[in-house]
C-alpha cells in the first residue's frame, strides 16, 4: 500500500478514536457517564493501523482487547453509537449497557470483552486462536504482559504455530509506575526466548506496516511504545509534554489531514449529542 494513503487511512481511523474520546472525558466531568471508564487517547495508532492492515490483507480477526478497549472497538469497525449507549449505561449499547468501559464485545466484528482480570485475555486469545486456527490479534497493556498466563500462553502459541499476534501497548506505565521499576527486560526480548518473531517499535504506523508481511502467518509479538494522554477516568494527565502521535501525524500529513479532523470532530459531536438528548 503507498505509504501516504496508508497514514491517512490510518489518520482517519484514529481521528474517530481521538475524538471519540475527547466526549468522553467532557461526559465525565458533566457526570453523564457514571461508570468506571479507561481512555485510550494517545494510543489509538496501534488498533488504527493494525485494523488498516487488515482491511488491506481482507482478514477480519478475533479479537481479544484489554481495558483501554475504545478505540480497538472503533478501529476494527464497531459502532460507535452503541458503544455510546454501553458508557450511558444502557441497554441498546454494544454489550447491553453490562460490559462498560472496559469489556467491550462485538459480534459483528470478532472482538471478545475482557472479563477484568489483567492480562487474561492473553492466554484466552491464545486458546480461542488454537481451537479455530483463525487470525487472531491479542492487545496487551504492559503491565498486562507480565503476568505468568501471558507468558505461559506465548510458549504454547509458539509451540502450536498458531496464527496469532499478540500487541503490548506499551505505555511504560502500570498506574503511575514506570516500566524500570518493574523489570530490566523487554517483551520482544520474551517472545524471542519463546522461539517466535518480538519486535520493539514505536507507534508510527509505518513502523507496523512494515512487518505487516509476517502477520498470520506465524505467531509474532510487537512491543508498541507509545503515550497515554489520561489517566484512567481521565482524572489526570502524565503531562502537558506528552509526545502526542496524533498530532504529529496531522503536522504530517497538512490540509488532508486538517480536514478529516476537522469533518469527524463535528460527526462525533452530534454523534453524542444525539445520543445524549433521547
Amino acid at each position: 500500500m503507498n505509504e501516504k494513503i496508508f497514514r491517512l487511512k490510518t489518520f482517519e481511523k484514529a481521528s474517530y478514536c481521538r475524538h471519540f474520546e475527547e466526549e468522553v472525558i467532557k461526559n465525565l466531568k458533566l457526570k453523564n457517564i457514571n461508570i468506571p471508564t479507561y481512555v485510550s487517547a494517545g494510543q489509538e495508532f496501534i488498533a488504527a493501523s493494525m485494523a488498516t492492515i487488515c482491511e488491506d490483507l481482507k482478514i477480519k480477526p478475533l479479537i481479544f482487547g484489554q481495558h483501554r478497549c475504545h478505540s480497538i472497538y472503533i478501529s476494527f469497525g464497531g459502532d460507535k453509537v452503541k458503544l455510546i449507549d454501553e458508557l450511558l449505561g444502557r441497554k441498546t449499547g454494544c454489550t447491553k449497557g453490562m460490559g462498560g468501559s472496559a469489556s467491550i464485545a462485538s459480534k459483528e466484528i470478532n472482538m471478545f470483552g475482557h472479563d477484568g482480570l489483567m492480562g487474561s485475555n492473553g492466554p484466552i486469545g491464545v486458546g480461542a486462536c488454537f481451537a479455530t486456527n483463525h487470525p487472531t490479534i491479542v492487545f496487551l497493556g504492559d503491565a498486562a504482559a507480565e503476568e505468568d498466563y501471558v507468558l505461559g500462553g506465548l510458549g504454547w502459541a509458539s509451540t502450536k504455530n498458531i496464527p496469532l499476534i499478540t500487541v503490548v501497548e506499551d505505555n511504560n506505565l502500570s498506574i503511575l509506575t514506570e516500566k524500570k521499576v518493574r523489570r530490566n527486560w523487554e517483551m520482544s526480548d520474551v517472545a524471542k526466548s519463546f522461539k517466535m518473531q518480538g519486535y520493539n517499535i514505536d507507534d508510527d504506523p509505518i513502523d507496523l506496516l512494515k512487518y505487516s508481511e509476517i502477520f498470520f502467518k506465524k505467531p509474532c509479538l510487537l512491543n508498541v511504545n507509545t503515550n497515554r494522554i489520561f489517566w484512567h477516568a481521565g482524572a489526570g494527565k502524565d503531562s502537558d509534554d506528552t509526545f502526542d502521535r496524533y498530532e504529529e501525524e496531522k503536522k504530517r500529513l497538512g490540509e488532508d489531514a486538517l480536514a478529516i479532523d476537522k469533518k469527524i470532530k463535528e460527526e462525533i459531536k452530534n454523534l453524542w449529542k444525539k445520543q445524549l438528548e433521547k
